[in-house]
C-alpha cells in the first residue's frame, strides 16, 4: 500500500537567506535503500549542498545523508555525488540558464511525494549584503507592526 500525499522530509533555510529564488524546479533522485530508509528517520542535511551539471546529467553535491545503523556492509559514503533526474529537455534549459546569467541551482527541500524521494531546486542568484540586510529591515519592521496592532487590539 502506498502512502498518499506530500510528506516534507527538511529543508535549506540557508538557501533562502543567501539567495533570490527566481524559479523552482522539482526532480527526483537516484538514492540507495539504507539512504531511504536513513531519509525516513529524518537524518540528512542540505545546508551545503548545491547541484552540477556534467555530461548532460544533474548532480546534487554535498548533500548529507547520514549512514542508516542497521545497514552494515549496505551503507554508502554519507557525502557521495547522487544523480538528479529529470528530463533531458529542462536539464539543458537550466544548463543555459546557468551559463549565460551566471545563476546557481541550490536544493531548497526534500520532500516525500506518494512514495518517491523528491528534491526541490530553486534557480538562485546570490545577494549582496546590502540585501540581506535590507531583508532583515523588513521582517523586522513587519515583525514590530504586528506586535504594535496586536497590542492595540487586545
Amino acid at each position: 500500500m502506498r502512502s498518499k500525499g506530500i510528506k516534507n522530509i527538511t529543508e535549506n533555510r540557508q538557501a533562502r537567506h543567501e539567495y533570490f529564488i527566481l524559479e523552482s524546479f522539482e526532480a527526483g533522485i537516484e538514492l540507495v535503500g539504507t539512504e531511504v530508509k536513513s531519509i525516513r528517520s529524518g537524518s540528512v542535511n542540505l545546508k551545503d549542498s548545491w547541484c552540477s551539471i556534467d555530461n548532460g546529467q544533474l548532480y546534487i553535491r554535498g548533500m548529507h545523508i547520514s549512514p542508516y545503523e542497521k545497514g552494515n556492509i549496505f551503507n554508502r559514503d554519507p557525502l557521495r555525488v547522487r544523480r538528479l533526474l529529470m528530463h533531458r529537455k529542462e536539464i539543458n534549459r537550466l544548463f543555459g540558464k546557468i551559463k549565460q546569467d551566471g545563476l546557481t541551482l541550490i536544493p531548497l527541500s526534500l520532500y516525500f511525494k506518494d512514495s518517491r524521494v523528491k528534491v526541490q531546486l530553486g534557480l538562485c542568484k546570490g545577494k549582496k549584503l546590502y540585501d540581506k540586510r535590507a531583508d532583515a529591515a523588513k521582517r523586522d519592521a513587519k515583525r514590530e507592526i504586528d506586535r504594535s496592532l496586536k497590542i492595540r487590539n487586545s
